[in-house]
């Protein structure tokens, strides 16, 4: 019997729910003598309450008094409804699927996407809670280049470069200098929008806008930097940019 109440003990210690802490208390109070009136009174519940805790422990022992998850209501949407959900919100913005001028998911919009392809009905907040249970997170999109080739990269990234490198310190060019250039533009705002834990949405930029134009170059070996800006983006502008790293360079 010791045994016993000393596991009910342990149980009450370790849990952190006050149903189930109250459960393992009546059966506790059962087997030291108290009776289910004034296990009942003790806990603020009527004495069935009491008689039911007990008898799940006498027929099923301690697991026996464990919460039951609630099963809930089943999914209004099959899982390949919901794979092609979490595939559209990913590969799809709403203007590419019928809602104009429409750029970033949000709750209501999902919830229109869902009614007009699937007919079911959902409130933003059913929404949310489908997004999270198929591990989606409220994020900012962000930037990403139209037309960056992967390939090149990285043969940039595991044979030009290298070789550059070699070139430099075997004496066969003078500098190695990367160069890039910006351009401050008007861009549509970054949204936060619906997209996979982890992943921010890519918006793609063409470059079109009017603003002000920037050269800068570092020095691979000395960390130096020149930059320059201009008004306009021409091959004068790059021309003159070009000069300035010369001259200093000389």
């Amino acid at each position: 019997m010791n045994q016993v109440l000393e596991q009910l003990r342990n149980a009450m210690q370790n849990t952190r729910d006050k149903r189930l802490y109250e459960r393992y208390l009546s059966v506790l109070l059962h087997l030291e003598g108290r009776t289910y009136p004034e296990i009942a009174k003790i806990i603020g519940r009527t004495r069935q309450t009491v008689m039911n805790y007990c008898h799940a422990y006498e027929e099923g022992g301690i697991s026996s008094l464990q919460m039951k998850k609630p099963t809930g209501k089943p999914e209004k949407l099959t899982e390949d409804q919901q794979k092609q959900l979490a595939e559209t919100i990913i590969n799809k913005t709403p203007a590419e699927v019928g809602f104009e001028a429409k750029y970033t998911w949000t709750l209501p919009l999902i919830a229109d996407w869902i009614q007009r392809e699937f007919q079911q009905s959902y409130t933003p907040r059913g929404v949310s809670k489908m997004l999270h249970r198929l591990g989606f997170s409220y994020t900012k999109a962000t930037y990403t280049l139209a037309k960056a080739d992967p390939e090149e990269q990285k043969a940039f990234k595991e044979v030009t470069f290298p070789k550059l490198k070699q070139q430099l310190e075997n004496g066969i060019i003078d500098h190695l200098l990367f160069e890039d250039e910006a351009f401050i533009r008007a861009y549509q705002a970054l949204q936060y929008n619906w997209f996979p834990k982890g992943q921010q949405r890519k918006i793609k930029t063409y470059g079109q806008h009017k603003g002000a134009k920037l050269f800068a170059a570092i020095n691979y070996e000395t960390g130096e930097i020149t930059h320059y800006e201009e008004e306009k983006s021409n091959s004068l502008a790059f021309r003159r940019f070009v000069e300035l790293i010369l001259s200093r360079a000389c």
